[in-house]
Order: C-alpha cells, then sequence, then structure tokens
C-alpha cells in the first residue's frame, strides 16, 4: 500500500481522452429512492420563517455569500420542530417574483438522499427566501481545509466523490444538468454524516448574472469565453473538487496538470493519505480529475460515466459515515441535564422547581428600551403584574400566573424569556399543550440559544403525542446546554 504512483499511464498527462463513452448501469434505486419522511414543497410566509429563526437572529447564521448580491443562509426550525436551512437573497437578486418561484418550484420537485433537498420557498413583497433540509455537520471546505481533530480519511473522501456524482446524475436524469460554481462549500453534511449536494446551487441569481464567485483559476475554460455554463461546466468543477480531496488543498487546475504532467504526483497528494490507498486507486482518481479538467468540452465524461468510475474506487463500504468522519451521532446523545430530564420524563413539578430557582438570571442583558415615561404609573403596574404572576408561580396557583403574566406580556413594554417559559410551563400544568408549546418558541425567539425554551418545546411536544419531534427538542436543548458550559468555561 502506498501512493507512490510509479505506474502512472501516459494517459494520465496526455489529453486523449474520449469523454463520454463510458456506459453504467443506473444507480441502485434504494440508495437514491425519494426520502420518504420528506414533505412536498410549498410556499411559505414571510413571518413563518422570520418566526423559523428567531427573527433572523444573529445567533442562526449559518454562511454568507456574494459580494454583488449578497446573501444569508440562516438554521431555523419550524414548528413541527423540523430544522431547516433558510437562504434569504439580496432585495435586488430576483426582480421578477414569477420567474423565482417558477425556478423554485422545478428544483422543488427534486428528491434524493444525495440532495439537501429543497422544501419551500417565499416570495413576499420584495423579499425572496429558500428553505431547505438543514445539515448539521459543516461542509466538505470545513472537513477538508479546517479540520479540527482528523484529517479526512481516504475511504471518506471517495464516498464523497461518489455520492456528488450521484446526485448530479439523478438532477442530470431529471432535466437539470446545469449546477452553478460547484466547490467545497456546496456540499454538506446530514446528520448521519453522509454528503449532500445542496440545491441552492441549482438555482441560478437572475440579477447578478456570475455564475462563479471563485477565482478565475477555478473557472470553466469556455465560461471565460462565453460567460454561459453547460453541462460540461459543471464537470470541470467536478474535476476541481477531485483534486482538493486528493490534496487537501484549494490547488488551480492548471498547476494541478503541470503536476500531473511532470509527475510530481508527491506534491499534489495529501500528505495525510500517506498508506490509506494503493497505486491503482491513485492513479484512476488522477486520470479522471485529469479527464474532468480537459480544456475541450466534449472530452469530458458525464455524471453517469464518473459513478461508473468512481463505484469501484469505494472502500469500507460497510462503516457508517459518521464514524468514518470521527463526529457524533444522533444516537449517541450525551446525558441530559436534570432540567432535560425533567422535560424528558414530563416531571411538570421538577420542572417547577428547577425554574423558580433559576430566576430571572437568563434574562440578563437583554435589551428593553423604555423611555422616561414608561418609568411611571404604565411601568409600575406593569412590573406589579410581572410580580403577581411570580407569586402565583411560587404558589403554584397557575391558572392566576397565566392571568398576569398575560397582561404583562400585552403590555408590551419589556420582553421577557423566563416569563414566557413560566407561563409555558403553567399552561402545561394546566393541560393546554399547545399553549405551553407556542410560549416554549417564543422564548427562543427571544432567545434563540437558550437551552430552557428548548427543553420545554420537548415537554410541550410529548404532551401533544409528538414524540420524534420531542426527540429532535431535546438534542437541540443538550447542544445548546454544551456549547453554552463550554464558552462560560472559556470565560
Amino acid at each position: 500500500m502506498g501512493c507512490q504512483f510509479s505506474k502512472l499511464p501516459p494517459c494520465c498527462w496526455e489529453s486523449q481522452f474520449k469523454g463520454s463513452v463510458l456506459e453504467v448501469a443506473d444507480v441502485e434505486k434504494d440508495e437514491l429512492a425519494e426520502p420518504k419522511s420528506l414533505p412536498a414543497f410549498r410556499e411559505f410566509t414571510f413571518e413563518q420563517l422570520k418566526k423559523a429563526t428567531s427573527g433572523f437572529a444573529v445567533e442562526n447564521i449559518v454562511s454568507e455569500h456574494g459580494e454583488k448580491a449578497p446573501n444569508v443562509v440562516y438554521k431555523g426550525k419550524l414548528e413541527d420542530q423540523k430544522r431547516i436551512a433558510v437562504k434569504r437573497f439580496n432585495r435586488n437578486a430576483w426582480p421578477d417574483s414569477r420567474q423565482f418561484l417558477e425556478e423554485a418550484k422545478s428544483v422543488g420537485q427534486l428528491r434524493s438522499n444525495r440532495l439537501a433537498n429543497l422544501l419551500g420557498c417565499c416570495s413576499q413583497d420584495e423579499e425572496r427566501l429558500l428553505v431547505a433540509e438543514y445539515m448539521p455537520n459543516e461542509t466538505l471546505a470545513k472537513h477538508l481545509f479546517h479540520w479540527d481533530l482528523q484529517p479526512m480519511k481516504w475511504p471518506m473522501r471517495m464516498r464523497v466523490v461518489l455520492h456528488i456524482a450521484q446526485a448530479l446524475d439523478y438532477c442530470t436524469s431529471k432535466g437539470r444538468a446545469l449546477y452553478h460554481d460547484l466547490n467545497a462549500y456546496r456540499i454538506l453534511f446530514d446528520e448521519d454524516g453522509n454528503p449532500r449536494l445542496s440545491t441552492f446551487g441549482l438555482m441560478k441569481n437572475s440579477r447578478d448574472g456570475k455564475n462563479y464567485s471563485t477565482n478565475s483559476a477555478f473557472t470553466p475554460p469556455e465560461y471565460l469565453r462565453t460567460g454561459s455554463v453547460t453541462p460540461e461546466s459543471v464537470i470541470y468543477s467536478f474535476g476541481t473538487l477531485l483534486l482538493d480531496l486528493l490534496s487537501g488543498k484549494h490547488i488551480p487546475p492548471s498547476h494541478a496538470l503541470d503536476l500531473i504532467r511532470d509527475r510530481h504526483l508527491q506534491t499534489l497528494i495529501d500528505s495525510c493519505l500517506e498508506g490509506q490507498f494503493s497505486d491503482d486507486d491513485g492513479t484512476e482518481l488522477v486520470r479522471l480529475a485529469s479527464r474532468c479538467l480537459q480544456y475541450e468540452p466534449r472530452e469530458r465524461p458525464n455524471p453517469k460515466s464518473l459513478v461508473a468510475a468512481l463505484t469501484p474506487l469505494q472502500k469500507e463500504v460497510e462503516v457508517a459515515s459518521h464514524i468514518l468522519m470521527g463526529i457524533p451521532h444522533r444516537a449517541s446523545l450525551s446525558p441530559l441535564s436534570p432540567f432535560g430530564e425533567a422535560c424528558s420524563r414530563k416531571d411538570l413539578t421538577a420542572i417547577h422547581e428547577i425554574l423558580d430557582n433559576l430566576g430571572y438570571k437568563d434574562d440578563e442583558g437583554l435589551t428593553n428600551e423604555l423611555s422616561f415615561q414608561m418609568w411611571t404609573d404604565q411601568m409600575q403596574e406593569t412590573l406589579n403584574l410581572k410580580k403577581k404572576g411570580d407569586l402565583a408561580f411560587r404558589q403554584k396557583d397557575f391558572a392566576a400566573a397565566v392571568d398576569n403574566y398575560t397582561q404583562f406580556v400585552d403590555a408590551g413594554t419589556m420582553v421577557s424569556p423566563t416569563v414566557f417559559a413560566r407561563r409555558s410551563l403553567s399552561y402545561l400544568m394546566s393541560d393546554m399543550a399547545q399553549e405551553a408549546l407556542n410560549d416554549a418558541m417564543q422564548a427562543q425567539v427571544v432567545s434563540p440559544v437558550w437551552h430552557i425554551a428548548s427543553y420545554l418545546q420537548a415537554a410541550a411536544l410529548i404532551m401533544l403525542g409528538m414524540k420524534a419531534e420531542a426527540q429532535v427538542a431535546l438534542k437541540e436543548g443538550a447542544a445548546l446546554e454544551v456549547k453554552r458550559s463550554t464558552n462560560t468555561g472559556q470565560k
């Protein structure tokens, strides 16, 4: 085993390829079958997505891209606890709302386990937003270029390129052969650690007109000539991905091809991969990358050919992706804190005791803009309502607590996630689970990273009989709590 490439055939550095001659059977139907639990594409209101992202809170930003037409991607959560990614475009990106809706609905018909599927969109006034499945385990760029614990192993790198080739093959079979700016940031990892292709790249920004945001050194040569993306351009970009995975760096194709021609392959190959693959496998991947990067588009392979070439290179196929990636899995949750445990058991008495002892310390740092006039009779009356609610809550008079807290909230002079949390529990104590869920979600809108809000949502969902959704909320609460304790420990 090694990576010496001592027997590289001449075809690796000579442009003698006829790219589309390979044929392969269709991808296994069970692998690319439509995900059964995925909802149909739908239109959302702006208010729904605003609520889902806690008012487009900065804490929920996943990524920001674009200079001429910037857009921001947020993570969010719908009322049924489904986690989503919301891409909010610059106001000038899609001036034609009908074109945006038609394009989004077309992409939204695609359904594959190889895609971060598009779930819906919003076109309201000047707002243009896309909604997709949320992928919690970062991008390929993060795991390949900026890894923390371990470099990506060869079997996982091969799995990534096969899955993306299968995604492109699926999209091509559905009439969506064009993908705009395919790169390591467009590849995401789901809860199981499996790679998925972002569907955002299937939609072209109509106003900006740019298909490639990367440096021109990575841009297909025909795009530089014509300014248009073709299916063959996508294959060229796939070739740059192969180079990324070979080298662990973002190497310009021209430089990589020079290294291949001059047989300086040790400079090209990631040193972290030493001993992980055979000469034959390395040779085949270099050959495939060279074919994808041919100057003439017609000499590049098609997606089906890529799948045929990459399938024999798969190793450790029985090992789960999250194990190869070295990332935590949803099946191995950390033990819950006492509050999380109480919510998971729907132990309302224990929840009440912990909330009462917690007090209002988690409200510290929230800004409540109050004019001087509010510090008069109106302000005092509002504070009195809160005090009455607190007294009733402590004495377990939950009907009175709901009444006083409601008046406090309706006054609108102060915003308190703790009040929403306490009223949520008061609703649970009164067998009003839906009202309790609404308040727990409102607490998270006010304080997006507050673990208490997620745990209370879980308790309400359990009471509503939504056990699967409750597990998602418990997992989220646990993650937020760990992050909170880590941040506190670093200060």
